[in-house]
């Protein structure tokens, strides 16, 4: 019996720049690492590479303009924007674009927190209020007179001041949780939440919306610069004061080919995934990071499925609770390999999830 479980390393590659050769960078960096540390591979062992990194590579980036090119394009002279994130390197640098088309903007932002837990108020004030979040609007002037001085308890930063800093007098700011309010100002809307997106966009299609684009939708061409054809402007980053890095694209074929290239060097069937934010929840804020559209935009069909494995201390406590030693060890074993290919559904003393 092996005294080790799993085992995570960091492996150090040069810098990725825009052009490399992504897949010859990865094994050979991974090759190099296990000669030096003395670590061997073994079948079903696990590779992640950053999303960021082969974006980089494939230099997949955008401009402020280019999103205002875009805004232009699809949209005259006003749009309503529902449910983005409150983020200085992603929802901020996509508002900048907006701005820019010189269209009317009608910003609306869930409350008291935006779709990934970010805290865009003090619920305790907004409940001594009398304030109803699944019924009232807030306008700027109530926000600023009930919640004058609130800031986000990891940036420092009020939000709501920044968006209306980018967007100035063509911006107009208000908290609202039913999507349908964006609709008392305009019938032009854009999308902005994540993972609701698509309930957003079909609430809005059933009220009667005139025009509906979520960012999913904008960016999604090549014409000669950055593009995603699945995401969009979904999961983009800040890279500089004018340019941002899109999710990357063309994955599936990039993993595929590094697992290929290890399998010739190790003799080991290895899985490979491109990885984002890694739905993590911080215990204290609340906060998830999760402002990726997916957690792995492309892996190796080796981790595809779902959760199947049998809840070993239930047993312990219970069918094996009379057993010890290597008779327990042993019984253990059989119970795992005569598990159901599918639990789901079926009562088994199934794992499940982190605080499901």
């Amino acid at each position: 019996m092996r005294k080790l479980g799993t085992q995570a390393r960091g492996i150090r590659t040069p810098i990725i720049q825009e052009g490399d050769n992504l897949e010859k960078i990865a094994v050979s960096s991974l090759l190099e690492s296990a000669e030096r540390e003395g670590f061997s591979f073994n079948d079903k062992d696990v590779v992640g590479i950053t999303e960021s990194v082969v974006a980089r590579a494939q230099g997949n980036y955008i401009t402020i303009d280019d999103i205002a090119a875009e805004i232009k394009e699809n949209f005259q002279d006003e749009i309503g924007v529902v449910f983005p994130i409150l983020s200085r390197n992603r929802f901020a640098m996509i508002l900048q674009g907006i701005a820019r088309s010189s269209c009317k903007i009608y910003l609306q932002l869930s409350y008291p927190r935006d779709e990934v837990g970010n805290p865009v108020l003090d619920p305790e004030k907004m409940r001594e209020a009398g304030i109803k979040p699944y019924q009232d609007t807030i306008t700027l002037d109530k926000y600023r007179e009930i919640f004058p001085d609130f800031k986000h308890p990891y940036t420092g930063i009020n939000y709501l001041d920044l968006y209306q800093e980018i967007g100035g007098e063509n911006l107009e700011v208000f908290l609202a949780n039913n999507p349908e309010k964006i609709l008392d100002y305009t019938g032009d809307i854009l999308v902005a939440d994540i993972h609701s997106r698509h309930t957003t966009r079909s609430i809005l299609q059933q009220a009667g919306a005139r025009k509906i684009l979520a960012l999913d939708d904008l960016c999604t061409r090549d014409r000669g610069r950055g593009y995603n054809p699945e995401y969009g402007l979904l999961g983009s980053n800040k890279a500089s004061e004018e340019k941002l890095k899109l999710f990357p694209r063309e994955g599936q074929a990039l993993v595929e080919s590094i697992q290929a290239r290890l399998k010739e060097e190790t003799g080991r069937s290895i899985e490979v995934m491109i990885y984002g934010d890694g739905a993590y929840k911080d215990p204290t804020a609340q906060i998830w990071e999760l402002a990726d559209p997916v957690v792995s935009p492309a892996y190796t069909s080796g981790l595809d499925g779902t959760p199947n494995e049998i809840k070993l201390k239930y047993l312990a406590d219970n069918k094996l609770k009379d057993l010890r030693g290597k008779e327990l060890l042993e019984a253990a074993r059989e119970e795992i390999a005569g598990k159901d290919a599918d639990l789901i559904g079926k009562w088994r003393p199934r794992g499940q999830p982190p605080g499901s």
